[in-house]
């Protein structure tokens, strides 16, 4: 697994732990803008372009609202690397099902690797495909936890979005519904990428 991917996962432990207080700060819904065009907020010295979406900030809340997600207790998840950057948002969604499930962890990540670096890394558990008619893989790794992750070419590098399924059994859910809904939720996000 490449470094971002451990990044990613790394993040995803972070919505599955509930992480301790001032290691990620809630961002607010007035800070929030649908323009990508703002200096971003970390920079890395690779080269590499700019990370110029950032999930907390232009993902629009009330699109996270309709989708079941709680815009206002979202949380910055920044990971800074030094030879590429990824800007981070976590989201809960609580929609608990009596021995089903507890919820939805989402992790969003903007960072500027490629497309191609990332499926260079994950290709073995990923598969080509498209939102909206952007370029993206789909990932569904049999060995991680309950776990979807789509991830999106852009202009700067690549947007993942890692869905946690929070089981509410002992038994383990079938893969197949580890990403029930989730490509509407990303198809509805895709158009404010840059």
């Amino acid at each position: 697994m490449g470094r971002w991917g451990t990044v990613a996962l790394a993040a995803l432990a972070v919505v599955a732990t509930a992480c301790s207080p001032g290691s990620t700060e809630p961002a607010t819904s007035d800070e929030a803008s649908t323009s990508g065009t703002r200096t971003p907020r970390i920079t890395d010295d690779s080269g590499r372009p700019p990370v110029t979406f950032d999930p907390c900030y232009d993902i629009p809340d009330d699109v996270m609202h309709a989708a079941g997600y709680d815009a206002g207790k979202k949380e910055l998840a920044d990971m800074p690397m030094g030879t590429y950057t990824f800007l981070g948002c976590l989201y809960k969604k609580d929609d608990y099902i009596p021995g089903v499930r507890r919820g939805f962890g989402l992790n969003v990540l903007a960072g500027n690797v490629t497309l191609e670096e990332e499926a260079k890394k994950n290709g073995h558990i990923s598969e080509p495909t498209s939102i909206n008619g952007r370029g993206a893989l789909l990932r569904v790794d049999p060995s991680a936890s309950l776990a979807c992750t789509y991830v999106l070419e852009t202009n700067f590098g690549i947007v993942i979005f890692d869905r946690l399924y929070h089981s509410d059994s002992v038994i383990r859910p079938p893969i197949e519904v580890w990403c029930d809904g989730f490509e509407e939720l990303v198809a509805s996000i895709e158009p404010f990428l840059n």
